[in-house]
């Protein structure tokens, strides 16, 4: 009797497993202050199987939905007084973040599966090491850059492009390219930096699902049903605990092992795929 060779078994995606991905992704990202997306995207590939294209505009709705819930949910306390002196900066990275995700959207449509993977790898092991050097470093800083105006404005549009194209690359919110870069090169403290990483989130956030969507990233629904909303969901919730329980972990110790964790599972998913 003939015996059909098997191939690799497809991958399992449900809502309650998206969920139960999303929750523990959120509060770890909670508790260090970020989203979660970062961790999310080797998720995305490795365990529900989808390609890099759709795992980056898939992340970056979901980036999307925690975005604005944290906007709601921190809509009572939120206050912009802490920011009127950081605002120019942050209209100015909003146009630099905003431009780039536009570009940078379109450029995630055109590249091969292949350079995009290898992309997302640089990104991500990125991102890693400066969550680990992050850890080592004091949170109250004088900001590295003068107090020039002009050389801030200039400063705050090219981070701006930097961390959009970033945001649109690997379907991220950016905050954990923002804050450090608020903190460090314009001396914000953490909780104006915090609420300003939002401010500059949303509308970069936004115009790269706008332009996922009019290239065709969302055609199946099924995506958006069983992954998206879901997920999500679940990393809001996860965020939300999170945040009752910062203080409780230190802070820096967890950077340290999230960010190595990130590089060795980046490095194990997307290197192995470009084999």
């Amino acid at each position: 009797m003939h015996l059909m060779a098997k191939g690799p078994a497809p991958p399992r995606r449900s809502p309650a497993l998206a969920a139960l991905w999303g929750a523990p992704i959120g509060l770890l990202g909670g508790l260090i202050g970020l989203g979660g997306a970062e961790f999310r995207l080797p998720v995305l590939v490795g365990v529900f199987g989808y390609a890099a294209r759709r795992a980056v505009a898939l992340n970056l709705a979901i980036s999307l939905i925690t975005v604005v819930s944290a906007l709601v949910i921190r809509g009572g306390t939120l206050s912009l007084a802490p920011l009127l002196d950081l605002l120019p900066v942050v209209l100015a990275m909003i146009a630099g973040a905003v431009s780039a995700a536009y570009l940078g959207t379109a450029l995630v449509h055109r590249v091969s599966e292949h350079l995009l993977e290898r992309v997302i790898l640089v990104f991500l092991v990125v991102i890693g090491s400066a969550l680990v050097v992050e850890a080592f470093l004091p949170q109250d800083v004088p900001g590295l850059l003068p107090e020039a105006p002009l050389v801030r404005l200039v400063a705050a549009v090219l981070f701006g492009l930097g961390i959009g194209l970033v945001s649109s690359l690997l379907g991220v919110a950016g905050g954990e390219l923002i804050i450090p870069t608020l903190i460090f090169a314009f001396g914000a403290g953490i909780k104006a930096a915090g609420t300003a990483s939002l401010l500059v989130s949303l509308p970069t956030v936004a115009v790269g699902v706008l332009r996922h969507r009019g290239l065709g990233a969302f055609e199946e629904g099924q995506d958006i049903t069983k992954t998206v909303a879901p997920m999500g969901v679940g990393s809001v919730v996860g965020a939300v605990v999170g945040g009752f329980l910062v203080g409780i972990v230190p802070a820096a110790a967890l950077k340290l092992l999230l960010g190595i964790i990130l590089i060795v599972s980046a490095v194990r998913i997307f290197r192995g795929r470009n084999r």
